[in-house]
């Protein structure tokens, strides 16, 4: 599982899930490049330079203070990761802000940036580092690795989510089609759902007793078991995992079903025939938020 001599980037790396991630590469040997404007949970400018803060006194640690969803800070992140270290191996897509509404009372601008942030930075980021990253298989370096962090709010949904869930499901479908795009070059690209105490977890408001049950257990999860899995996918002991979406509770690892057909039902040719919907009741999936499937006791 070692990743010496390995180059990674972790956007939103300055703190939570994401810090613990690049603190993980790096034990493992990586270096690391962690890219975060240094913004609120709201994504509101709090502390422009706290990536370089938290790469002060590290070895092999680099700082971009900036907008992941600046595509010109994509690129700067990766010319660093270049310059620095001399590659871009590990990309983590982690960089997410929060801004939750019930759907009939969306803001625009609100929802703009979440999309813009949790969902087009993960594009911008990956549009500038794949080339390099393929020109290096290419030349014959071992091939890298792509772990975006995903949401089970974008799996299952939950109140007043709909920019938030609706970005993390945009990235679970970035990821399968990144890992087709790459699948030549033998780069992998997969998504983990984490479950960990972060800003999102205490800017929760439970609707219910099975989400307060869920933000109390959640808040008592350490980050680093999610360090732990994407470690692992970045590392050559997880050649030939790609295009999966797991999920890392703390010791507990899960693989998420994927949206596949799972019955069939045939129209007859004169109509619409509802008796035909109706056989396929029994597979119909449930409406119950994340916080409510996840809301038992975790394995620490």
């Amino acid at each position: 599982m070692t990743l010496k001599d390995r180059v990674a980037i972790v956007s939103g790396g300055a703190r939570g899930i994401g810090l613990a991630i690049a603190e993980e590469l790096a034990a493992q040997g990586a270096a690391v490049v962690i890219v975060d404007p240094g913004v609120s949970i709201a994504g509101e400018p709090e502390q422009p330079m706290l990536a370089e803060a938290i790469v002060k006194g590290r070895p092999n640690w680099a700082a971009v203070c900036a907008d992941v969803a600046d595509a010109a800070a994509a690129r700067t992140a990766v010319q660093t990761a270049q310059s620095r270290f001399g590659a871009v191996d590990i990309v983590v897509n982690n960089a997410a802000i929060i801004r939750d509404a019930f759907i009939f009372k969306s803001d625009d601008a609100a929802w703009d940036a979440v999309i813009r942030t949790n969902l087009t930075g993960a594009q911008r980021l990956l549009a500038a580092a794949t080339p390099p990253m393929r020109d290096q298989a290419k030349s014959g370096r071992a091939p890298g690795a792509i772990v975006n962090i995903v949401s089970s709010a974008g799996i299952y949904g939950n109140f007043g989510q709909a920019a938030y869930g609706a970005a993390k499901a945009g990235l679970i479908g970035l990821t399968r089609v990144v890992a087709h795009d790459l699948a030549r070059s033998g780069i992998r690209c997969n998504a983990v759902a984490p479950f960990a105490a972060t800003r999102v977890t205490e800017s929760i408001k439970p609707a219910n007793e099975a989400q307060a049950a869920y933000k109390q257990k959640a808040l008592q999860v350490p980050a680093r078991y999610v360090g732990r899995l994407v470690s692992f996918l970045a590392s050559e002991a997880a050649a030939g995992i790609s295009g999966q979406l797991f999920g890392v509770r703390g010791r507990e690892l899960f693989v998420f079903s994927q949206p596949r057909p799972r019955q069939r039902a045939v129209q007859p040719h004169e109509g619409f025939d509802a008796a035909a919907l109706k056989a396929l009741e029994p597979h119909f999936a449930d409406l119950v938020t994340d916080l409510e499937a996840f809301s038992g006791d975790p394995i620490l």
